[in-house]
């Protein structure tokens, strides 16, 4: 006894449409992955090679009911100037200070400590971030 094949004879009616419709979305998934990865180079690109000015606190200190010195370490290009926004935040998480401080000259790394002026009785000290002019 043979079981019988529901297949057809190979290569005697040219390729399955199920072979066609696999190597149409080899191709799609393809320029789709290539179009994603220059995307997200040109994003990585902007985002780092564009940034002139970076910064990051070192320390902070409440040095009273209403101000934070702050430690910042900046970073930037020569002779680019700019800002940083720093802010503080009370111990319930209200924030109670925000303030821009201007960086410029031609020194590429800068430390310098800074004094917040809060309304109340800081806790933390947060870089919301750096821009450059």
């Amino acid at each position: 006894m043979s079981t019988a094949s529901t297949r057809a004879p190979e290569g005697r009616y040219g390729r399955a449409s199920d072979e066609r419709a696999d190597r149409t979305l080899k191709i799609v998934g393809a320029v789709l992955s290539g179009v994603l990865l220059v995307v997200v180079g040109l994003f990585a690109y902007h985002y780092v090679g564009q940034n002139k000015i970076s910064a990051e606190v070192i320390t902070f200190k409440a040095t009273s009911d209403s101000a934070v010195e702050v430690h910042l370490e900046v970073r930037k290009d020569a002779g680019a100037s700019g800002y940083c926004t720093v802010r503080s935040q009370a111990g319930d998480g209200a924030e109670v200070g925000r303030a821009d401080f201007r960086f410029s000259g031609s020194d590429t790394r800068i430390d310098k400590v800074v004094t917040l002026r809060t309304t109340a009785k800081g806790t933390t000290a947060e870089l919301l971030g750096c821009h450059a002019d």
